[in-house]
Formats: C-alpha cells, sequence, structure tokens
C-alpha cells in the first residue's frame, strides 16, 4: 500500500494542530496580562509562525534544501534558525511570565504528538522512502516519549501531586532521546558526513511538507522539554495554578 499521500496530509494537519495547541497554552499563560501585551505577543507569535511556515514551504518546494553535496547541508539552516530563537526565549523574562501561568502537565501532556510522528515516520519507511534506523524497528526510541507523557504528567502533577525531580528526569531523558534521532537523521543524509548507508538516504526531510518534521514538529518537541525543565527549575514547591 502506498501510504505517501497519507502521510502528507498528516504532516501538514499535525503540524498546524501543535501550533493550535500551543497558542492555546499561550493565551493560559496570558491571563495575568493586560489586554495590550496579549495582543502584542499574540500577534508577534502568529507572525512569525506564518513568516516561518511560508519560508520552509518556499524553500523546500523550490528544491533549495535539497542540495547534499556539501557538509553542513542547506538543510541545516531549518535545523539552526529554531536553536538560536529558543536561546533567546529561554532568556527572555516574558517567556518566565508565561511560564508561571501555565499548568505543568500540559507542557508534558502535549508531547503525546509524537506518537503520531513515530507512526508517519514508520508509514515513510514503509514505503521505502525514509531509512530504517529512522523509526522505531530501527534505532529511533522517540515514540516511548509520547506514551509516557500522559503517565508522567497524570503521575507528577495531577491530584494535587508535584514530583519535581520524576518530571525533571523523564524532560532530560526526552531530549536525549530527541538528540539521538536528530544525529541519526543527520548522519543517513546523503553527506560526506554519511554513516548510515543504508538505502534510502534521509532526503525526504528537505521536500515539501516533510521539511515541517525538523522545522516544526522537531522544535515544538525540544521547546516544550526546555520550558518544562525551566518552570520546574524556577518552582521548587508545588506552584499554585
Amino acid at each position: 500500500m502506498n501510504y505517501f499521500m497519507l502521510t502528507q496530509i498528516l504532516f501538514i494537519i499535525l503540524s498546524f494542530a501543535c501550533i493550535y495547541l500551543i497558542f492555546h497554552g499561550l493565551q493560559r499563560g496570558l491571563k495575568n496580562f493586560d489586554a495590550k501585551e496579549r495582543k502584542k505577543v499574540n500577534l508577534r507569535f502568529l507572525w512569525t509562525i506564518i513568516i516561518w511556515a511560508i519560508t520552509l514551504s518556499g524553500l523546500s518546494l523550490s528544491g533549495f534544501l535539497s542540495e547534499f553535496s556539501m557538509f553542513p547541508p542547506r538543510m541545516f539552516i531549518v535545523l539552526v534558525i529554531p536553536l538560536l530563537a529558543i536561546v533567546f526565549l529561554a532568556i527572555s523574562k516574558t517567556s518566565s511570565s508565561v511560564l508561571s501561568g501555565i499548568p505543568p502537565q500540559w507542557l508534558i501532556y502535549i508531547q503525546s504528538f509524537r506518537i503520531i510522528v513515530e507512526i508517519m515516520l514508520w508509514l515513510l519507511f514503509m514505503d521505502n522512502l525514509l531509512p530504517v534506523q529512522m523509526t522505531f524497528e530501527g534505532r529511533n526510541w522517540d515514540i516511548f516519549v509520547g506514551i509516557t507523557a500522559p503517565i508522567i504528567g497524570y503521575l507528577c502533577f495531577n491530584s494535587g501531586r508535584y514530583r519535581r525531580n520524576l518530571a525533571i528526569i523523564w524532560n532530560v531523558l526526552g531530549l536525549l532521546l530527541l538528540l539521538n534521532i536528530v544525529v541519526i537523521a543527520i548522519l543517513s543524509m546523503p553527506t560526506s558526513a554519511r554513516t548510515f548507508t543504508n538505502e534510502p538516504a534521509n532526503t525526504i526531510v528537505a521536500t515539501f511538507p516533510f521539511v515541517f518534521l525538523p522545522g516544526i514538529l522537531v522544535p515544538v518537541a525540544y521547546y516544550m522539554h526546555i520550558f518544562s525543565l525551566k518552570q520546574l527549575l524556577g518552582n521548587k514547591s508545588h506552584p499554585q495554578q
């Protein structure tokens, strides 16, 4: 069975569903802001997402990102820009104020979207469009983060619980598993640094809409981990929500 069209649709839907959920969570975090500041933050968020989504679409549809003859490849643009953005966001006072209004379990529950991501990667592998090491049949164990997210969120924060240390450990492990698959993905690209030489090479992430994987979905995953850690490390006692 050909899953290509299905995965195309799912990547678009999931990417914008995650953006919607983050925007919804942002509103909870902005509840103590005045109307002018809420509007300012919301507009900044929406314009950033719109411009980034258009940029990703344009670069991938033009074929610009599909050049892998050099190292680092042009795809690194897609990886580096969100990394630079999270450095700015992590140290900003606005993000601290927003996080103070977001329930800690929300930042963990949202990671469940990674189950769908891993299923989509597996479908691409079944169509011989992605190498096996990037799936749960190979070296990608990221699905465990998605599966355990609702469990950890419930165990750590529901019914008056505040198991901060467990949540911190889970977030760190989640970041390590994410780093694992990102490194595997890079080493599966047809560059001079390619380590995994089995076919197919990892080139599909440079095409539309699969560019949303490294450009939106992966950043969403590590953003939620980093923001969760920032929130937890700043709240040693049970936060008053």
